[in-house]
């Protein structure tokens, strides 16, 4: 990177101030920042960067008197749920495990909710924090939380998804703003185990387009001598206005043999139209521990047929940095992790947006030369 470039952490958890949490006041427990991470990103129309920043504030004692708790949102009001230790497993910081059943169930010791951060047009400072913008929970379906923005500009439109999550389902849903700054829930727009939507920076056709990411455990396998493997993938859906949404025939990107940074792949942020085509930033791990290396790739999108690569690169373009979050050592559980979730033209780079070790924001300024 050139002396003139910018890679660092933006916010952490210790820039939150949980007096002004939505959860302030309305829980009987002391609470902490698990992660401020993984942002959303959008250019405001006065010139500033907007993060729409996850913030997981988890509880401080989950486990006491027999029982691990967690946080859980009701009709208006915040619970805590007491789970007896015997019957769950309790070595994940951020989740616990339901013991029997046949199938996997969790619960969370967090609930993790969405934060305004106004950057400098640069992404150099912070701003403006804006407390009193701050996205909660407001439906039975998100009642343990809403996760990863990401978000859109289609013509004179902000469009923004998220993942919400609840026993009924974890669902993709779609908030719509004329500003950006004040936002409307507009609904589940993708159903269970769909995760990673980012609506496309403008229309293809007169259509809305999206890559997705269907979740599963199942998968069949490609032919022995395939340049694919089999695997999470990228896919890619249509609509006429955002809420209804048509999955597209043709796959997206797919998990690469030559590669085990693919062996899990989804999306990163909304794709950018370029002179090459549309950008697409997303993400490959590759297994190593409990959650893998997370880094992130590039691919060029036809600009009329997004179901075309135009260019890809096997390299990664973002890795984890470890030297970034030396200062947050005693706050992590994970690391190399790099999750990038925004991409802003910034005139003779790009300016990126990526949650850091599941802890802290990062922006990273990218030359254009680099990718296409």
């Amino acid at each position: 990177m050139t002396a003139s470039s910018l890679d660092h952490l933006i916010f952490t958890p210790d820039d939150v101030d949980l007096a002004r949490s939505p959860l302030a006041g309305r829980i009987d427990a002391e609470t902490y920042v698990l992660g401020a991470f993984n942002p959303g990103m959008t250019r405001l129309p006065n010139g500033n960067l907007l993060l729409m920043v996850r913030i997981a504030e988890a509880l401080r004692q989950p486990k006491h008197d027999g029982h691990v708790h967690s946080v859980r949102w009701d009709q208006g009001a915040y619970h805590l749920d007491a789970w007896p230790l015997s019957l769950v497993d309790t070595s994940d910081p951020r989740a616990f495990t339901m013991a029997g059943g046949g199938w996997k169930a969790q619960a969370l010791t967090s609930l993790s909710w969405l934060l305004p951060v106004e950057l400098d047009p640069e992404g150099r400072r912070i701003e403006q924090v804006h407390y009193d913008r701050a996205i909660a929970p407001a439906a039975s379906y998100q009642c343990y939380g809403i996760e990863d923005a990401r978000i859109s500009r289609v013509g004179e439109r902000w469009l923004m998804t998220t993942c919400s999550v609840s026993p009924e389902r974890q669902c993709t849903t779609l908030y719509t703003s004329d500003d950006a700054r004040d936002w409307r829930l507009e609904g589940i727009v993708l159903d269970h185990q769909n995760k990673d939507m980012l609506i496309f920076n403008g229309l293809i056709g007169g259509e809305y387009w999206a890559q997705t990411r269907p979740l599963g455990d199942g998968w069949f396998a490609y032919p022995p001598d395939s340049v694919w493997r089999a695997g999470p993938s990228i896919n890619l859906a249509r609509s006429p206005d955002a809420l209804h949404w048509k999955p597209h025939d043709r796959p997206g990107l797919r998990p690469h043999a030559r590669t085990v940074s693919t062996a899990r792949m989804g999306g990163g942020a909304p794709p950018v139209l370029t002179d090459g085509g549309w950008l697409s930033l997303w993400h490959g791990v590759e297994p190593s521990g409990a959650v893998g290396i997370y880094r992130t790739y590039w691919s060029l999108l036809d600009r009329d047929a997004p179901d075309t690569v135009v260019a890809t690169a096997h390299p990664p373009l973002i890795e984890p940095a470890p030297h970034l979050t030396e200062r947050l050592k005693h706050q992590m559980y994970v690391d190399d992790v790099v999750f990038t979730t925004g991409l802003v033209d910034g005139g003779d780079h790009w300016i990126v947006a990526s949650g850091e070790a599941d802890i802290a924001c990062r922006v990273t300024w990218l030359d254009k030369t680099e990718v296409g």
